[in-house]
């Protein structure tokens, strides 16, 4: 394993942050690897657009690089970068004078041994049916939605991305789950 490999494997966010903050462009390398990923879904979900969320995630990084310096560790640099790239996402959306919704088919049905053909295309469609109504719903639920189950984030984590409290984002989680509960029957 090379020194680079044994860095990405072995350094903290934290550490790496420390690092890029006084010039270490691999530091700064493998946080974009951890966590380009997250970013473009994140830009994705917003904007429904793959093109424009893939600019979006690459300003995102560019931003939240040339503001490092004042990071202050507060939030992880996960929740950080995540909410810069929430926030550059909107401001093309405000930039464009439009709104374009969730695009919805990101999650690929999970393959089984146990499952036929027939019955695992039933799971895509209603899978992709239920990202289909996820454009319903208000972008603070949808995102919370997307966040928690897609991203695996804490609602504090939510909170801090979508500009709301831990707790409001806890409730928005849920009423978009009740709702797209009642969408779906």
């Amino acid at each position: 394993m090379s020194d680079d490999e044994w860095s990405e494997v072995i350094l903290s966010d934290e550490e790496l942050v420390e690092r890029g903050k006084t010039g270490d462009d691999s530091a700064l390398g493998i946080l974009v690897n951890r966590h380009h990923g997250a970013v473009y879904r994140v830009a994705l979900s917003i904007l429904s657009d793959e093109s424009a969320a893939q600019d979006v995630a690459q300003d995102a990084f560019i931003k939240g690089f040339q503001a490092m310096v004042g990071f202050r560790g507060e939030a992880s640099f996960r929740t950080w970068i995540l909410t810069i790239a929430a926030n550059e996402a909107r401001g093309v959306i405000r930039r464009i004078g439009r709104r374009k919704e969730t695009a919805i088919d990101l999650a690929a049905p999970v393959q089984s041994e146990d499952k036929g053909p027939d019955e695992t295309a039933v799971i895509a469609s209603e899978a992709a049916r239920a990202r289909r109504m996820m454009e319903q719903l208000p972008e603070k639920q949808r995102l919370s939605v997307v966040f928690r189950i897609d991203e695996g984030l804490s609602f504090k984590e939510v909170g801090e991305i979508i500009g709301s409290s831990e707790g409001a984002a806890r409730v928005n989680y849920f009423h978009g789950i009740r709702r797209l509960r009642e969408l779906m029957e």
